[in-house]
């Protein structure tokens, strides 16, 4: 498996050593050209999520989707960015326009910052501390704060209620989402993403197998929970078009929507690619003990293991929200608070039982 380490250590070298640099300046550029290809990574795959959308759409409506822009209707989304980039962007009448104006940046902030967790490959993860796990949580969770000031600022009342309904909504399923996570923390024994990685190592090492039942347990409700989280269907009652027109983001027009748009799909990426790491090793590769299967599956890049198996959680919970209709606010508080926090308490006390007299894969 190749180490991504490698490449940043001689970029580093060259700046330090051979350029001559101060560790500052080496610092400063390393920042820029990191932020950069964040950015860079995160407006592609917001691309291509939204494209994989609407194909997936059209495929579940027998449909053929996008097909006049391009072959197969590939540079329809980048001709509704280009659309988006130049509508007038205008404040509502009696809004709040400061709360107005910050909202969409706090969520893609949030987006943003959670995203730059993602392990893409063996030493190739951008930020990785002790408690990751625990400031991938915290991070994610001021999107719910932008969301709230979005439709509370909008001077709407179609806002106000899909704000209310939102942060309801969300701050509800993070209590899942956190003892899931938990859960896994209990069988790895560290709060680190690339720590979370290491444990999964071996055959069968992936924490679905080595943990089994719980694990299992904790992985569904986690994909469960962390589509309630993103508000994609049958979730998405902060934004229902059939009755609050288009939720907390009604009044904003330009890019000011498209922040949100952005981030509702990168959203979808990174409780998928969380899942995947997880729960399904991230860019480790599966081993089954036999050397040759095992050295095969090394020779295939980790950003490659990472990518197929987030997308293919991605394409679940597409299939999710395209075959279930969507769910009232009752019945969604319901879920949560009466099947899938119960189950996630219990839960965790079977893994922490497990983890104690040692009744796990090793």
């Amino acid at each position: 498996m190749f180490d991504f380490s490698i490449v940043t250590t001689w970029f580093d070298s060259i700046l330090r050593d051979t350029l001559g640099l101060g560790s500052l300046v080496s610092i400063l550029i390393e920042c820029v050209i990191v932020g950069l290809v964040i950015l860079t990574a995160y407006a592609l795959l917001a691309i291509a999520l939204i494209f994989m959308e609407r194909k997936v759409c059209a495929y579940f409506q027998c449909r053929l989707g996008p097909m006049r822009v391009g072959p197969w209707g590939i540079f329809q989304v980048f001709a509704d960015v280009v659309k988006m980039l130049i509508k007038e962007i205008f404040a509502v009448d009696k809004a709040d326009k400061l709360l107005y104006a910050i909202a969409p940046f706090l969520v893609l902030i949030a987006s943003v910052g959670a995203f730059s967790f993602m392990p893409w490959n063996k030493g190739a993860g951008i930020l990785d501390f002790n408690v990751g796990v625990f400031l991938i949580t915290a991070i994610s969770s001021i999107g719910v704060v932008g969301i709230f000031m979005a439709g509370w600022s909008s001077n709407n009342k179609f806002g106000v209620v899909s704000a209310m309904r939102g942060a309801v909504q969300m701050i509800s399923y993070e209590m899942s989402l956190g003892l899931c996570l938990i859960s896994a923390v209990a069988l790895t024994g560290t709060m680190s993403v690339s720590g979370i990685i290491d444990a999964q190592s071996g055959p069968f090492g992936w924490l679905i197998f080595k943990g089994h039942i719980p694990a299992i347990i904790a992985f569904v409700v986690f994909l469960i929970a962390g589509n309630a989280e993103a508000n994609r269907g049958p979730f998405d009652l902060a934004e229902a078009e059939s009755e609050l027109t288009a939720g907390y983001h009604t009044e904003y027009s330009g890019m000011g929507f498209g922040f949100f748009y952005l981030a509702e799909y990168l959203n979808m990426f990174i409780i998928a690619g969380i899942a995947a790491t997880v729960f399904l090793g991230g860019w480790m590769p599966i081993h089954i003990g036999v050397t040759g299967f095992d050295q095969i599956m090394d020779y295939i890049p980790g950003f490659v293991w990472f990518l197929g198996k987030t997308f293919a959680l991605v394409w679940v919970l597409l299939w999710i929200k395209w075959t279930y209709p969507r769910l009232r606010i009752d019945q969604i508080l319901k879920l949560e608070w009466k099947y899938l926090m119960p189950i996630s308490l219990v839960n965790l006390v079977l893994m922490t039982i497990i983890v104690a007299f040692g009744w796990y894969i090793k």
